[in-house]
């Protein structure tokens, strides 16, 4: 038994006189019954697991988790593998897509190196991770909630970045669902028809490496330190009662043998977006998550999860801003 797996024992529910007391101030607002049915239930997603009828997001923080994989060496990405040093540094420095997005929806903004200068094992042929640093990469992801919690965090955005990591992520979900390569792989970074090529085969041979091994074993073989992190954030938001919206198809892929090793165990998350990866559509359907937006987009670090926590924060206020029939003398 993993770490991972032992920390899926005992996870909490959410409190359900919460969602039912937000589930009837919905019902009792002023306006007809269902016209904001999917705002409504994100209010009740979230009243659940911020354990309050006033569910609001005021302090929302994003985690970055950022890695190097050893299967980029075999030119599976339009760009380097030296590309992911660069943006840890612009991640860091604020001037990244997600950082900039973060300032603006008012989310605290945190980057987790997990292994940057450290690339994973070439996944068509070794493992992603030692048992050594899987756990490593477990604890990684569980400090960087424990810092957003003691911070106040009342809801995270999870976001990854690390070149070749869709490769892993594709790699993940064939090995965890059973598809082929080619149900599960996209053009990531936009490559070119010899680099899909290339994609593929590393695909196929990861996924055939690991296909039929335990759900968290095949995210030790397959997948990489970033999605490990971001398997274990989802954990530990879980432990503590933080809801999570969850980013594009890596991360994703990261918590799905979660999914797979204990159904529920992604209740308190919910899908930011859908992305233009083509295996993260499907990935949805597995996972049983809709989507909040649909924008076409494919960049990850978090973006299309920050691009729905307005719409997360405008859910709670529609219901616990707005009066009621009775409260209007209009019973």
């Amino acid at each position: 038994m993993s770490g991972l797996d032992e920390l899926l024992d005992g996870l909490p529910g959410p409190d359900e006189m919460a969602r039912a007391a937000v589930r009837a101030r919905a019902d009792a607002v002023l306006r007809p019954a269902g016209a904001l049915a999917r705002l409504d239930e994100i209010a009740v997603w979230l009243a659940g697991w911020q354990r309050t009828d006033h569910p609001a997001v005021d302090r929302p923080a994003t985690i970055v988790f950022v890695a190097d994989h050893g299967v980029a060496a075999a030119e599976v990405s339009a760009y380097p593998a030296e590309v992911t040093k660069s943006m840890l540094a612009a991640l860091e420095a604020g001037v990244a897509t997600a950082a900039v997005m973060s300032e603006v929806v008012g989310a605290r903004f945190l980057v987790a190196d997990v292994g940057v200068g450290q690339p994973t094992g070439d996944i068509r042929s070794e493992p992603a991770l030692s048992v050594a640093r899987f756990d490593e990469s477990i604890d990684a992801g569980r400090d960087a909630v424990a810092t957003a919690a003691e911070g106040g965090a009342d809801l995270l955005v999870l976001g990854e970045m690390g070149i070749g990591n869709t490769t892993a992520a594709a790699a993940v979900c064939a090995a965890a669902f059973r598809g082929s390569a080619g149900d599960w792989t996209g053009r990531g970074t936009g490559v070119d028809d010899a680099t899909f090529a290339r994609k593929l085969a590393a695909v196929e041979a990861a996924s055939a490496r690991s296909a039929g091994m335990a759900p968290i074993e095949i995210l030790r073989l397959a997948g990489g330190a970033e999605l490990v992190a971001i398997a274990a954030a989802v954990i530990e938001a879980r432990r503590r009662s933080i809801p999570v919206i969850l980013d594009g198809f890596v991360v994703g892929a990261s918590v799905a043998p979660l999914h797979l090793a204990r159904r529920g165990s992604l209740d308190h998350c919910i899908a930011g977006h859908v992305s233009a990866e083509s295996g993260h559509a499907r990935l949805l359907t597995e996972l049983g998550k809709e989507p909040v937006v649909d924008l076409g987009m494919r960049l990850g670090e978090g973006s299309g999860a920050l691009v729905a926590l307005p719409i997360v924060r405008l859910a709670a206020a529609s219901v616990t801003g707005v009066a009621t029939f009775a409260e209007r003398g209009l019973a």
